[in-house]
């Protein structure tokens, strides 16, 4: 089966995709793919999900809008951009063994469990598609597919071979990784609140507390039956009952509804590229998309020293876990490229900067030679190399600094304004409201822009600065 055609405006795969009730079977979807060890290597050493679990989930969406709502120009713009981000996400797992993202086998087992999701969606809610339209929802599927270049023998001939097919690589390859386990039942207890969140924030720990519990049930009672036997996954009558009442109530419920409020996308309609500033806008990373600002809170601490550790703490530990690797730093290249959609130019420049950083920051910080940087080695190496050393900001992080200026500086203007600047400097644990401070802070005239001397020169003073009276002190908010 070799599909040549890209999907038409108005398919079932689109509308399929673009229901909201699909957002029922995401965290299942998720589940089955990190289940596959070469991708649960790839998220323990590289994902930011546990740091930043909605900014992933807005890539991942992104990414599928692109993939499946897009024309064909868009589509392979986003396949290229996917495969240039996965070639860098390579190395050894814990019992040794190597993985890549680009293993072919791989990549089809994600992209299969995204269709097997949508019938999925369609069976749970009592409605199962009859076996012409899962053939045709297939069909258009692997047009979609088709432009990956996979080896074709390795998708299921058709529509009737996808439950073996799933059936077999459960069997075979899948693992209960710690991914798995985290999706299930640890993630979501940690999450950070959702920017959107708006006066229910306070309430987050009691809220999330009660999602993670409903979401793991239901989960848990959708997945399929040979992934629960493999790995001993009981599945209550009270999930039982849950999924049975909520999928069929959404059905229900949905399928009455106009379709400016049933679908997330128009399934007819091409999404337009947005520019980074009107990303900004969206939420998850930057103001609100209410144009409300909150009011910013209070870093504490003044000292080089603090800040050092609030830098660390809010913007370097990417992945959560600590400790700062090469994998951090290539998220925060990664985060940068995607928000600005660079091409392949410009992302190998971003890449490269932050790679001379990484090996600075490993020369000179890492000293239990362990190929990682904590915390307080990074804070007492940083303070100590800015205080010594006029040019070791200048070796290192300025690299770094000097490409991402550049990136976002898409005109060539030698100016940076303050979506690009939230856009490269947001994430969870920074509230938009610091940021905005700290661009005002930085922008001396109020002329909406700052340059790339000021914008090296307030890192300098934000790791130098012995008062927090200097602009670059604030970065990251008010002292």
């Amino acid at each position: 089966m070799t599909p040549t055609t890209h999907t038409a405006p108005e398919s079932l795969l689109r509308r399929t995709l673009a229901e909201k009730r699909i957002a029922l079977v995401a965290w299942r979807l998720l589940v089955l793919q990190n289940a596959d060890p070469a991708v649960a290597a790839g998220a323990a050493r590289f994902s930011t999900y546990r740091a930043h679990p909605w900014r992933r989930m807005e890539h991942t969406m992104d990414s599928g809008e692109r993939l499946f709502f897009s024309d064909r120009e868009g589509l392979r713009r986003e396949i290229a951009r996917l495969e240039r981000t996965h070639r860098r996400i390579e190395g050894t797992d814990d019992q040794g063994r190597p993985f890549t993202a680009l293993d072919p086998a791989v990549r089809v087992w994600v992209l299969v469990t995204l269709y097997e999701s949508m019938t999925a969606m369609r069976e749970l809610s009592g409605d199962p598609m009859s076996p012409a339209e899962l053939d045709g929802l297939y069909a258009e599927f692997r047009a979609v597919c088709a432009e990956f270049g996979l080896p074709d023998e390795l998708f299921p001939k058709t529509a009737a071979d996808v439950p073996a097919y799933m059936d077999r690589v459960i069997r075979e390859r899948l693992e209960y990784s710690d991914a798995v386990h985290d999706l299930l039942f640890t993630m979501l207890r940690q999450a950070p609140a959702p920017r959107r969140l708006g006066r229910l924030g306070p309430a987050w720990p009691l809220l999330r507390r009660l999602i993670a519990r409903f979401l793991a049930a239901l989960t848990l009672a959708d997945l399929p039956p040979a992934f629960r036997e493999r790995f001993d996954l009981p599945r209550t009558r009270s999930a039982a009952a849950l999924s049975w009442a909520l999928h069929r109530g959404m059905r229900q419920a949905m399928t009455r509804l106009p379709d400016r409020l049933r679908y997330r996308i128009p399934p007819t309609g091409v999404p337009a590229a947005r520019p980074a500033a009107a990303r900004a806008g969206d939420g998850g990373t930057d103001t609100p998309a209410t144009g409300r600002v909150p009011r910013p809170r209070r870093n504490r601490g003044g000292s080089p020293r603090a800040r050092a550790e609030a830098f660390f703490r809010q913007v370097l530990d990417q992945t959560g876990d600590g400790y700062l690797t090469s994998a951090d730093l290539q998220a925060m290249a990664h985060n940068v490229c995607w928000q600005l959609e660079l091409d392949e130019a410009a992302e190998g420049e971003v890449y490269a900067g932050f790679d001379t950083w990484w090996q600075h920051i490993r020369a000179t910080m890492d000293t239990d030679g362990d190929g990682r940087v904590s915390r307080a080695e990074f804070t007492a190496a940083m303070v100590a190399g800015a205080d010594r050393d006029p040019d070791y900001l200048h070796k290192g992080l300025h690299t770094a600094l000097r490409a991402l200026f550049r990136a976002a500086d898409t005109d060539g203007s030698g100016h940076v304004g303050a979506d690009e600047y939230r856009v490269l400097f947001g994430g969870s644990r920074v509230h938009p409201a610091e940021l905005n401070h700290g661009f005002r802070q930085l922008d001396a005239d109020g002329d909406g822009r700052i340059t790339e001397d000021e914008f090296l020169r307030a890192f300098t003073d934000y790791f130098t600065a012995r008062t927090d009276t200097t602009a670059g002190a604030q970065l990251l908010g008010r002292p």
